[in-house]
């Protein structure tokens, strides 16, 4: 839903619009996840940099829910001018290809790509009453107590990041799933679910209030961002290692010049200094923002990727 607060207004100065004008008008960027979500939270960083930019307002609706399946649908029927656009993650346009049996969009034929603009491993979060404060430990109790532990997911890509996790140590675990991963937040925090494994722009808030243990890192290498927590070699588990994406899209038809512009406008924006110190303080682990042609192609090959690892540890969203 559209909130006042989420109409970025934009300042008069100096517009920098693509040729013939664009954008004539204000442009709606639709999320595929809640509010607060790392889609969320990284878009808005864009969305208010580039209000200035046009010198038009840019407006973020989080459209949530159903996998992503509505915000997907709503930018895919959008008229192609470039004021209606999609950021999204992994979740819609590489995983819901092997999850859904009946995937009501296409993600590659119904939108022309623009850019990936994020990227992040997952830290993996222990509730504190459950005692443990190492990825072995978690394990340990785990294999001992079958059954009788659980984690919890609002994101597909948090739910195979965790089933990957599973999968990997072996262990009977149930999966808890909920409106977003922010909420879930409540009942990991005050022990209702074992585990989360959360993105680490998502998760880095609660591991900086220290409401919970954070665990290990799914990336062979430790971040900036969460300095202390160990990667996934130095927890003990080198094969856990996995990431997940975001990136903007624009309903398929939308002109070349009308997507390169978006496109630049973004690289603008990512190469502030200011832009560059948020991301980087949230744990988003990107260096440069692809070329749409270069986020075509890595769209197509996720798929294939993400599906892989879908099947072999047999996730279902039902």
């Amino acid at each position: 839903m559209l909130t006042a607060a989420a109409v970025l207004a934009a300042p008069r100065p100096a517009p920098a619009q693509a040729p013939g004008g664009w954008p004539q008008d204000r442009v709606t960027i639709v999320t595929s996840l809640p509010a607060g979500s790392t889609v969320d939270i990284t878009t808005r960083v864009f969305a208010e940099h580039l209000a200035r930019r046009w010198g038009k307002p840019v407006v973020i609706d989080n459209r949530g829910g159903a996998n992503g399946v509505l915000a997907c649908q709503h930018v895919a029927r959008a008229r192609p001018d470039g004021l209606t656009l999609l950021a999204t993650s992994a979740m819609t346009h590489a995983a819901n290809p092997a999850l859904l049996e009946r995937l009501p969009y296409d993600p590659v034929g119904d939108f022309a790509a623009i850019t990936q603009f994020g990227s992040s491993a997952f830290v993996v979060m222990a509730a504190k009453g459950l005692g443990v404060t190492t990825l072995a430990a978690l394990i340990e109790r785990l294999r001992a107590e079958p059954g009788r532990h659980n984690y919890g997911w609002g994101a597909v890509p948090a739910h195979v990041a965790s089933a990957l996790l599973v999968g990997l140590a072996g262990v009977d675990v149930a999966a808890v799933g909920y409106r977003g991963n922010q909420a879930a937040f409540p009942d990991l925090i005050n022990d209702r679910l074992s585990f989360m494994s959360i993105d680490i722009v998502g998760g880095k808030p609660l591991v900086d209030r220290g409401e919970v243990h954070a665990l290990a890192l799914s990336a062979p290498q430790r971040h900036p961002a969460l300095p202390a927590v160990p990667n996934c070699i130095e927890a003990g588990l080198p094969e856990f290692r996995f990431t997940t994406w975001s990136g903007l899209y624009a309903p398929r038809a939308t002109p070349p010049e009308v997507v390169a512009q978006i496109h630049a406008d973004c690289a603008a924006v990512f190469a502030l200094p200011e832009a560059a110190a948020r991301f980087a303080a949230m744990g988003s682990s990107i260096e440069r923002l692809t070329t749409p042609a270069e986020f075509q192609a890595f769209t197509i090959s996720e798929i294939t990727a993400w599906g892989r690892i879908i099947r072999q540890a047999r996730i279902s969203i039902e």
